[in-house]
């Protein structure tokens, strides 16, 4: 029996009572700062916003608005109901909710993990703005097992998580060193001379650059449709089933997608018709992947590429059967780098669901009277 174990059958055997959040913290939000002010003001001070990204800093700024621990939430966006443990000074924005907790039977960094399970269900996509209100927040009951009992479950989440970040950098590192040498081994596979008997074109002659168009007026259904940033809706119908890459023509210009199912896509994106009697789609695509698109870039404002650039684009013919080897070679690479059922990606998929079911599992309690 482990000491939480312990803890729980001598201090709260009978189960244990959940309280709302509200009964046991002081609940507000923040405040609205512009990043003109964030300039104006620059400082050493951390104001958190709504991103989760680096640790939700949205700046920095000379004053500070708090100081002490507290919680805060994201209330708006995609990463609402997101949880973070603040200690020290640091200011919030208005797309920020706060919680300090008001009572000494409640550890502030239980709390956070506690939530970090729970606020995730209550948030609304209600008009498609993900929001986790501060009367919502208030209502939300969670189980608070004796102080005892809170510290330990802290101590043991501290230590996994700790060892959990220390494994997950290397695993990380790792394979940000394997995604180097596959861009460096795909380089030098698609490099050719003009000594090798290989045959140069330019993309006109080996694939037609086709428009995307407006999605919003066709039936839901499991048709993905893609933008520059990859799949924004499932519809009903297709613009084309054939394999095929897909180029962006606005935005984000260096995002390149390989496709062999059917797709719509919007304006923003090409898709190509491939003249495979010339070239293997597959291998086009990792062609593709190394051009710097960017130094195509038409754009003056947001980055944009014209067919007129993209069909100039030099592109090498090998015969057919050294693309085949080619793609065979960079397709099992590819999977161990980047497939999320293959190789790293997956041990770091694995390792997250790992922890977060032994979290899981500590902050789950027979309700009293149960």
């Amino acid at each position: 029996m482990s000491k939480v174990d312990e803890l729980i059958k001598e201090l709260c055997p009978e189960g244990v009572a959940p309280k709302t959040i509200s009964s046991i913290c002081n609940v507000s939000r923040g405040r609205v700062m512009s990043k003109d002010y964030l300039r104006e003001n620059a400082g050493d001070y951390p104001v958190y916003s709504s991103q989760t990204a680096n640790n939700g800093v949205f700046g920095r700024i000379k004053t500070h608005d708090y100081d002490g621990e507290y919680l805060t939430w994201t209330t708006d966006g995609a990463n609402a109901g997101s949880i973070f443990h603040r200690t020290g000074k640091f200011s919030i924005t208005n797309v920020c909710g706060l919680l300090k907790v008001s009572t000494p039977t409640v550890n502030a960094k239980y709390l956070s993990y506690i939530l970090g399970t729970l606020a995730k269900k209550y948030v609304s996509s209600g008009m498609g703005n993900p929001k986790l209100m501060s009367n919502v927040m208030s209502a939300i009951k969670a189980p608070i097992p004796p102080i005892e009992v809170q510290k330990e479950i802290v101590n043991i989440l501290d230590k996994f998580t700790q060892l959990e970040a220390e494994l997950e950098a290397e695993l990380e590192a790792e394979l940000e060193a394997r995604r180097k040498q596959y861009e460096y081994y795909r380089n030098q596979l698609l490099t050719f001379d003009d000594e090798g008997g290989v045959r140069w074109t330019t993309l006109q002659e080996v694939a037609m650059l086709k428009n995307g168009s407006d999605w919003k007026k066709l039936e839901s259904g499991d048709i993905p449709v893609y933008g520059t940033g990859g799949v924004m809706a499932t519809v009903n119908k297709f613009a084309y089933d054939k394999p095929t890459v897909l180029i962006p023509r606005k935005g984000s210009i260096t995002n390149i997608f390989y496709l062999e199912e059917p797709f719509w896509n919007v304006d923003t994106i090409y898709y190509t018709q491939i003249d495979e009697t010339k070239i293997i789609p597959k291998f086009f695509y990792y062609y593709m992947k190394t051009i710097d698109l960017m130094k195509l870039d038409m754009g003056s404002g947001r980055p944009s590429l014209t067919q007129a650039i993209l069909n100039k684009i030099h592109v090498p013919v090998p015969s057919i059967t050294e693309q085949n080897r080619v793609v065979t070679i960079l397709d099992k690479f590819d999977s161990l780098v980047n497939s999320i059922s293959e190789g790293l990606p997956a041990e770091i998929s694995a390792r997250r669901k790992q922890y977060e079911y032994y979290r899981s599992k500590l902050l789950t309690f027979q309700e009293a009277g149960a």
